[in-house]
């Protein structure tokens, strides 16, 4: 398979750290409410994906600017201290290297593709993606209360889908080895060029796209303070869950 069209390195920068408000594995369980502002992640990054409190929409930051998609599938800008968040996942995005994909692919080997971009299966990796979509699907899940399964609601999450769009996907690829901090595999959140719609993507084929990537080395977590978390048992096994939750 072709790679790219285009290929640019650049040299890495040693402040590129990736930052989690707390760790997926709380969010997987049903802890969906740690009240942590928005204003406080932004002081961590201006690139990333998440949720809020409550499950109440799927988050997605770029150029500085947070969104929130709500389980309709429209977007909208917030403030930074008008919701807060229980688990989002942000850096400062400079990209380590841009390619361009020039062909339709398949999710697959789309995904595949993506893979072949990163140096090692052993590193964390931001992903910002532009241009042209054959094909997107999206989910945004409903608002929820406290300690329903994530892999329960995700049976009800609306699902969108979108045909010849244009747009830009944020998110990150984190190693299996840390699947109890953040999403494994490739994670993405899409919203349309004229940031009315999108969500957490199911499901693509590019068309022509160009990606930035990210090399990640180093990891900052914060560990929530409120009472659920700090009682709950984390013992559980979550992966399987997660993987039907964000699948």
């Amino acid at each position: 398979m072709e790679r790219t069209t285009l290929r640019r390195i650049r040299q890495r920068k040693a402040d590129n750290k990736i930052y989690l408000c707390a760790p997926v594995n709380a969010l997987v369980e049903g802890i969906y409410e740690q009240n942590i502002p928005f204003s406080e992640i932004k002081k961590h990054g201006d690139f990333g994906l998440g949720t809020f409190n409550d499950l109440d929409g799927e988050m997605m930051m770029f150029d500085g600017l947070i969104y929130r998609i709500g389980s309709d599938g429209k977007a909208n800008q917030i403030t930074d201290d008008e919701i807060c968040t229980p688990f989002s996942c942000v850096t400062f995005f400079q990209p380590s290297s841009e390619d361009e994909l020039a062909k339709e692919l398949s999710y697959e080997e789309f995904l595949n593709w993506l893979k072949e971009l990163m140096p090692s299966p052993n590193l964390f990796y931001a992903f910002r993606i532009e241009g042209e979509f054959e094909y997107v699907k999206t989910r945004s899940v409903p608002k929820q209360e406290n300690y329903r399964p994530l892999v329960e609601v995700a049976k009800e999450q609306p699902t969108f889908e979108f045909n010849n769009v244009k747009g830009t996907m944020a998110g990150f690829y984190t190693a299996a080895y840390m699947s109890s901090l953040s999403v494994p595999g490739v994670h993405l959140h899409f919203i349309t060029e004229d940031l009315t719609s999108g969500g957490h993507l199911l499901e693509c084929r590019p068309r022509k796209v160009n990606v930035e990537l990210q090399y990640l080395y180093t990891l900052e977590l914060s560990l929530p303070s409120n009472l659920d978390y700090l009682t709950w048992d984390f013992q559980r096994d979550i992966g399987k869950d997660l993987d039907k939750a964000e699948k």
